[in-house]
């Protein structure tokens, strides 16, 4: 019987790597790793402890600084989409004529849109030019 097997594990390649760790858990336990901690301490000079307690102090207000940025509140935004209701009865004609309405108001917001975009662009390129001259 291999070692293994007799303790009802298979005997595959990660069988005994499973086998190394569950046989090093039976070594922890909370009361030895106070009994560590306490005996470490001890050996230790007061002038070290209050390093230690103020390099752990700093790395804590590090680690609490980078969670309190990594959260961004989202503001909230309302997003309401005004229907306009329309009688069933209406006709084609009524209906083209709204549609050539619209369309004039989509081509009028389309062209605005565009010449923003088109002054935002022009403000980069005065920035690039800026940086070309000082050799950016």
């Amino acid at each position: 019987m291999t070692r293994c097997a007799h303790r009802g594990w298979s005997c595959g390649p990660g069988a005994l790597i499973f086998a190394a760790v569950f046989s090093l858990l039976k070594f922890l336990s909370p009361l030895r790793a106070y009994r560590d901690l306490r005996g470490f301490l001890v050996q230790r000079r007061p002038h070290e402890l209050v390093f230690m307690v103020i390099a752990a102090f700093l790395t804590m207000i590090v680690i609490a600084g980078f969670v309190h940025d990594s959260r961004v509140e989202v503001p909230y935004k309302e997003n309401i989409i005004y229907v306009e209701s329309w009688p069933l009865n209406r006709s084609d004609a009524e209906i083209r004529a709204q549609q050539k309405i619209d369309m004039e108001k989509q081509r009028e917001d389309a062209e605005k849109l565009e010449k923003l975009r088109a002054e935002r662009r022009a403000q980069f390129q005065r920035i690039d030019n800026s940086l070309d001259s000082w050799g950016f």
